[in-house]
């Protein structure tokens, strides 16, 4: 027989117990829920890690035409130890025929110059078309310079050069001889923008077949320092926020981060990340895709955004075929890098993945991208105000930033 309280008081208080101990119960099936949901999810994602092997599928991408794009500031020590042989290998791999090499170095103060000269004469022997310019001006040049585009007022109150549409000049240097090739009846089908970093043909084949082929772009993970990957400022989620963290699993947005857990083609507004393969077309159509910075009088709201994220913004194709970043595909600006991520059950461990998992949705839920997005917005909104006919696509690129060159590299102001 269950006993039955004597008393009013007895009878609260087995009420009250009895309310306690069903929390508790409940309390205690949720944990164990949670647990064991956690213990399931990380043994799914780690197997499916260990036993995913990377597949490069080289017989359906031989025959793709490839215009290599690069640019290089003081990069001798990869490019000697692993870039220049990873680019001649890819050129063999493709065959020297469907290859061109781009490549536009800016001043660098090391023997890059020496390192690309070598990378010229390997690319010669094997009859690989290509144009590798070496320019000897400098960052110092650069800032030296009379004020023209690209130049503001600063906080530290003289006008300075902007990083970025230096940069976006540089890159499109690189895509110069794109332009006078297509107008010769020389095409191509895809343009692979290759960083400073390791990589392998199979990495370049993996990425090509990001999605069956079809996307406007498809980016690599790039590291520096795993497990932190590495390009911050141009990777945006398919909602067009910034990482949640910077390790595994990263994403805000449950699109990119479902996806990421299922090791498939992630989609996002924006990548770079190292290594970035797109179709031609709107490279070499009548009005062509090209870098950019956002305009000085937006800048000077302290805004910035990057040129490898305004590039998709303005890509007609990005809203048609998609922006994928591909985690299959991850290349290190240095070996220990790249071989920490490699192979992928190494770079997902148990610890590592269950660990994540948490953090990523604790940072979910107690944080918000809400009052950055407000400080952006208001900043363009106030300058479309003074600016009526002028807009800004790329909107979501932007950043509370302010970058300028210096003598040796940049700097934030």
């Amino acid at each position: 027989m269950v006993p039955t309280p004597s008393s009013p008081s007895s009878f609260l208080r087995y009420g009250l117990s009895r309310r306690f101990g069903l929390r508790r119960r409940l309390l205690q099936g949720l944990f164990i829920c949670s647990v064991t949901w956690t213990i399931v999810e990380v043994l799914y994602i780690h197997h499916r890690a260990s036993t995913m092997v990377q597949v490069g599928n080289r017989p359906s991408h031989q025959s793709e035409r490839l215009f290599i794009a690069s640019m290089h500031w003081n990069n001798e020590a990869i490019l000697r130890s692993h870039w220049n042989d990873a680019v001649i290998e890819l050129a063999k791999a493709f065959g020297p025929d469907n290859v061109f090499v781009s490549v536009f170095e800016s001043g660098s103060w090391d023997d890059t110059k020496g390192a690309l000269r070598e990378l010229d004469a390997g690319l010669d022997r094997l009859g690989v078309r290509r144009n590798i310019t070496l320019s000897d001006t400098t960052h110092e040049d650069e800032i030296s310079a009379r004020p023209r585009e690209g130049w503001i007022d600063t906080p530290r109150h003289k006008k300075e050069l902007r990083r970025i549409p230096y940069l976006a000049r540089l890159r499109n240097l690189t895509l110069q001889p794109l332009e006078e090739l297509s107008q010769q009846g020389i095409t191509f089908d895809k343009i692979l923008f290759l960083n400073d970093v390791v990589f392998t043909v199979d990495d370049v084949t993996t990425l090509l077949g990001t999605n069956d082929g079809f996307y406007a772009a498809a980016c690599s993970l790039d590291f520096s320092k795993p497990p932190l990957y590495y390009d911050t400022f141009a990777l945006r989620d398919s909602n067009g926020d910034e990482q949640v963290m910077q390790k595994w699993p990263y994403f805000r947005s449950a699109a990119s981060r479902n996806a990421l857990l299922a090791l498939s083609p992630v989609p996002v507004k924006s990548c770079w990340n190292g290594m970035v393969a797109m179709p031609v077309e709107p490279f070499v159509s009548t009005t062509p895709l090209r870098f950019r910075a956002i305009s000085d009088s937006l800048a000077l709201s302290h805004l910035e955004g990057s040129e490898c994220c305004l590039i998709h913004a303005d890509n007609p194709l990005s809203q048609q075929q998609g922006v994928y970043l591909n985690p299959k595909v991850r290349v290190g600006y240095n070996p220990a890098a790249y071989e920490a991520v490699h192979p992928t059950g190494a770079w997902l461990s148990l610890q590592h993945v269950s660990l994540a998992l948490w953090e990523n949705r604790f940072r979910r839920w107690l944080t918000t991208p809400l009052f950055k997005k407000l400080v952006v917005r208001r900043r363009i909104a106030r300058w479309q105000d003074d600016h009526g006919d002028e807009r800004e696509p790329g909107d979501f690129c932007l950043i509370n930033e302010m970058q300028v060159l210096v003598f040796n590299g940049w700097a934030h102001v």
